[in-house]
């Protein structure tokens, strides 16, 4: 089943930094794991948006990313190092003068090539 990325969600995408995720081979474990990902700065309020979107595999219809497949790490105890963490916060002023703070989450999206073939 293909399932495409929603497109209201682009923007978290937009401003995401593609990035090669490395993990040390745990003993008699093998080669250490290497994974292209998406890293992203957003804010708790997207994070909460997307959430039930997560450990669930999306293509990508269009930006840079178009063609490419992503999945929002955030249980997986293989990716433990890379579950979402904090991002820090601001605070701010509205035009109207009222103090406001945006909590910020940095979270990981691993990152894969999609191909598939056409039928003759």
């Amino acid at each position: 089943m293909r399932r495409m990325w929603p497109e209201e969600f682009n923007a978290i995408i937009a401003g995401a930094e593609e990035v090669m995720l490395e993990s040390s081979a745990e003993p008699g474990a093998g080669e250490p794991l290497h994974r292209k990902a998406l890293k992203a700065r957003i804010a708790m309020e997207d994070y909460e948006r997307i959430w039930p979107l997560a450990e669930m595999r999306f293509r990508l219809g269009e930006g840079p990313f178009a063609g490419k497949a992503i999945t929002l790490i955030t249980t997986n105890p293989h990716y433990h190092r890379w579950h979402p963490k904090d991002g820090g916060s601001v605070e701010s002023v509205s035009d109207s003068g009222r103090h406001y703070k945006t909590d910020y989450l940095v979270v990981h999206f691993l990152l894969d090539d999609v191909r598939e073939t056409s039928p003759a």
